[in-house]
């Protein structure tokens, strides 16, 4: 029972942090039909930045929230300079541009900071605590809280707000939506711009448990990638209920079969997915009409 409460906490750890980087990748293809690789990078800048800036001796919330305004301002240059030119590409040449940006981030941050892997203290101290046996780290409960969070407030703003409703308009039907006065452009800007913050946040949050470099975005966007796919590609919940998924059957494939293995469960999704359920869990399939 201690083992299977062990690897339960572990797989949706991580697979919280698995669904912040799915919906992401949700909320940007919702808005531009634009699947973005650079992903990955915006939770590597989250714990990156906070690292440095907290060992440069700001506080950790002023530290988090610089890293957040880091990433949200790469995520609107990389709408203005590399996706908006693009406008009206094929979905390979948007994509070839998203892992060409990936690709940029991770040197430039490369150069900036290090290649040494880098932790920032738990939140609420170290000390695990006991549940049926179990050893669960304070800090598991943060990135569950804090994804929860993320996941209710992106609903309120979806649901409740104007600019949820133009991103909803732009995502269903974009030239509609610019009929009837929405400026497309600003929503694309602030779909990239709130990925990018979610991203960060997800990057800020699970630091304390897994470390961070400069080169973790990779595997984190292949894994959002594949849990966005899991659970629906555009589809909110899907991206949710993907990367919890995923993070569950990762955990329980290292603790009972080999963690040899673990990396390449997202692989296998991805391949699992396009070969017998490309709508994924929650998706719809699509129709064609004649």
């Amino acid at each position: 029972m201690a083992e299977l409460v062990q690897l339960l906490f572990a797989g949706l750890t991580t697979g919280a942090v698995y669904a912040l980087v799915a919906l992401g990748f949700t909320l940007i293809f919702q808005a531009s039909e634009v699947v973005n690789f650079a992903q990955g990078e915006f939770v590597m800048l989250g714990g990156m930045v906070t690292v440095f800036a907290f060992k440069a001796g700001l506080p950790l919330p002023l530290a988090a929230a610089l890293a957040i305004a880091v990433a949200v301002t790469t995520g609107l240059l990389l709408h203005r300079l590399a996706i908006e030119p693009a406008k009206g590409a094929t979905v390979v040449t948007l994509i070839i541009v998203t892992i060409g940006a990936s690709i940029l981030i991770r040197g430039i941050a490369q150069i900036v900071f290090d290649k040494q892997f880098h932790a920032l203290p738990a939140f609420t101290g170290d000390e695990p605590f006991r549940l049926l046996g179990a050893a669960i780290l304070p800090q598991s409960l943060w990135v569950l809280a804090g994804a929860a969070a993320i996941v209710f407030g992106l609903w309120l703003f979806m649901e409740r707000t104007l600019l949820g409703k133009a991103v909803q308009a732009t995502a269903a039907n974009r030239l509609a939506a610019e009929l009837v006065g929405i400026d497309t452009r600003l929503v694309l800007a602030l779909a990239f711009a709130v990925s990018a913050a979610i991203g960060a946040v997800g990057g800020i949050l699970v630091t304390p448990i897994t470390l961070t470099s400069y080169a973790v975005g990779t595997i984190l966007a292949l894994k959002g990638f594949a849990a966005a796919m899991l659970g629906g590609i555009g589809n909110p919940v899907g991206a949710v209920v993907g990367g919890l998924v995923l993070g569950l059957l990762e955990a329980f494939a290292a603790g009972w079969i080999s963690s040899t293995y673990k990396d390449g469960v997202a692989f296998l999704v991805i391949l699992l997915v396009l070969l017998a359920m490309p709508q994924g869990l929650l998706g719809r399939r699509a129709v064609e009409r004649v």
